[in-house]
């Protein structure tokens, strides 16, 4: 679907917005806009990740908007995050996406007051890397508490829980937005040199460098935190496995010794005088009870009951 937001009488350029849209539709468009083949093809390849180009005053962004995953399970960037091309040059801008979201809606009716705060093609494809960067703010935090919950499950509950999975999926989703988070800061550069010399708000400029700062800072620290936590989980673990092995070293220790003396005197041979002794069940208790005392003496010495 094909939809023009501005044209040459509401603005000084005009704003074609495309959804969804077919190889021939997109062509078309390409012929009348005079777009580049390469461009036309990283924007139908719904897995590119974020970049920026300009060849002969012509500008082509793309940019990763964080689409909130299906399943817990999804940590891959095509299932987190959906596609936003932009094409742009002093009097037209091309926006092509595949699904509607509330990023490019919201972003439609600040355009339509173009007086206000989007005098060009290049302002509105700056509001497009903020209102992008915007999308991953709710989702960190929510991958913030989750980590919380992982770490206090398995610092605070007596049995390490089962949370190896989850800290892998979250790791993984931390480090895709990560990922695209470090590719849009390039295309923030790109268009902040190019909005240097316009009448752009300072401000405006500033405070999206500073949001881009502390959401990449936000999922490095997810991503080195799920790391760490995961290799706590894992040494914990480890630790309540030697605990339990620990346990029962110290159980053989004690029955090693009276199996011994139990397997002795089992043996029945007819000339092991201890056979008809008539005090020779009780020394033989009395030896396995000293012994197991003498064996708990010496564990507790040593620290290691």
């Amino acid at each position: 679907m094909t939809e023009q937001l501005l044209t040459r009488q509401e603005s000084a350029f005009t704003w074609l917005d495309i959804t969804s849209p077919t190889v021939a539709e997109l062509q078309a468009v390409a012929a009348q806009y005079d777009l580049p083949d390469s461009l036309v093809r990283d924007c139908l390849e719904p897995t590119h990740l974020p970049k920026f180009e300009a060849t002969h005053g012509l500008s082509f962004v793309i940019l990763r908007v964080f689409n909130p995953p299906k399943t817990n399970e999804a940590d891959t960037i095509q299932e987190l995050s959906t596609k936003i091309a932009v094409f742009y040059a002093a009097d037209y801008l091309i926006t092509v996406h595949r699904l509607p979201h509330p990023v490019l809606n919201d972003l439609k009716r600040v355009a339509r007051a173009p007086g206000q705060e989007c005098n060009s093609p290049a302002e509105i494809a700056f509001h497009l890397v903020r209102y992008a960067l915007s999308s991953y703010m709710q989702p960190a935090l929510t991958l913030t508490r989750e980590l919380d919950d992982y770490e206090a499950e398995i610092f605070l509950k007596q049995e390490v829980p089962n949370a190896l999975q989850g800290l892998y999926f979250l790791k993984r989703k931390a480090s895709a937005a990560k990922q695209l988070l470090l590719l849009t800061r390039d295309i923030l550069t790109m268009l902040r040199r190019q909005l240097a010399t316009a009448t752009t708000d300072d401000t405006l400029l500033q405070d999206t460098q500073d949001l881009q700062v502390k959401v990449e800072t936000m999922y490095q620290q997810l991503d080195g935190g799920a790391t760490n936590l995961m290799n706590l989980y894992l040494s914990l673990s480890s630790q309540r496995t030697n605990e339990a092995m620990r346990v029962l070293t110290v159980f053989s220790a004690f029955f090693l010794p009276l199996t011994f003396i139990a397997g002795i005197y089992g043996m029945n041979f007819n000339y092991m005088p201890e056979l008809t002794w008539k005090l020779g069940y009780p020394v033989s208790i009395l030896s396995m009870v000293l012994i197991s005392v003498g064996i708990y003496v010496w564990f507790k010495r040593k620290g290691w009951i």
